[in-house]
């Protein structure tokens, strides 16, 4: 191949990268400025009546962070680890039309619903939960092998006192915590090949989405996909 024949192939690859990355660019844009029916507010009330206006505010922004990584995760699964987040996803389903064409606007294909999903024990993440911690948490620019606070999709249930919510804790170990022996303990989901106990992690940046590859994780429930 020749020069010019070189030049226009790269020419074509940038062409095709920019057109990606700004479809990208304007779904995401879309997530965030969405503007959700008022009454997908009401039935999360009716559910959990002691939220007041902005707590339902807190979780549709929530809910917006969930479409948001998805979005990142590209077709691969993503685990919900919220209950009352997931409460608004269904409810905004249920708006079928609206809600195909967000889906359509905001991921380029239908998201369906499946319950929410926490971990399997309190220090055993599955894959759909690694993926939805370490998206939440690079979106939260946090660090998901060193947390210094939990992402929102993570911290809301136990912000807004959900009684049937799962609740994460950054260290499981730390007695003087509120959380201590209750709930899971988020430290453990962004380690690499499996934690001692703290929250921090040896893995390099490098593998931040190593675990991202493929679509074959066994998602057994709580996940947005296909």
């Amino acid at each position: 191949m020749g020069f010019y024949g070189i030049f226009f192939l790269l020419l074509l690859l940038a062409s095709v990268y920019y057109l990606y990355s700004s479809k990208k660019r304007r779904q995401l844009e879309f997530i965030q400025s969405y503007r959700f029916y008022s009454t997908i507010g009401k039935k999360i009330q009716e559910k959990y009546p002691h939220l007041r206006n902005e707590d339902v505010t807190l979780v549709l922004s929530a809910l917006k962070d969930y479409f948001y990584i998805c979005n990142k995760a590209k077709r691969r699964m993503v685990s919900m680890p919220s209950q009352v987040v997931d409460v608004a996803w269904h409810e905004f389903i249920l708006f079928t039309r609206p809600y195909q064409t967000f889906c359509d606007k905001a991921l380029g294909r239908f998201l369906h619903h499946t319950p929410t999903e926490a971990m399997r024990t309190r220090t055993l993440a599955q894959d759909g939960i690694k993926r939805a911690w370490r998206l939440a948490c690079a979106k939260d620019n946090i660090s998901a092998n060193a947390p210094i606070h939990l992402p929102l999709l993570f911290a809301i249930d136990a912000k807004l006192g959900i009684k049937d919510g799962f609740i994460y804790s950054l260290n499981c170990k730390d007695e003087s915590s509120p959380l201590y022996g209750d709930g899971y303990c988020a430290g453990h989901i962004g380690c690499a090949s499996g934690c001692a106990g703290d929250s921090g992690a040896t893995s390099s940046s490098g593998g931040f989405f190593d675990s991202f590859g493929g679509d074959s994780s066994d998602c057994g429930g709580g996940c947005g996909g296909d």
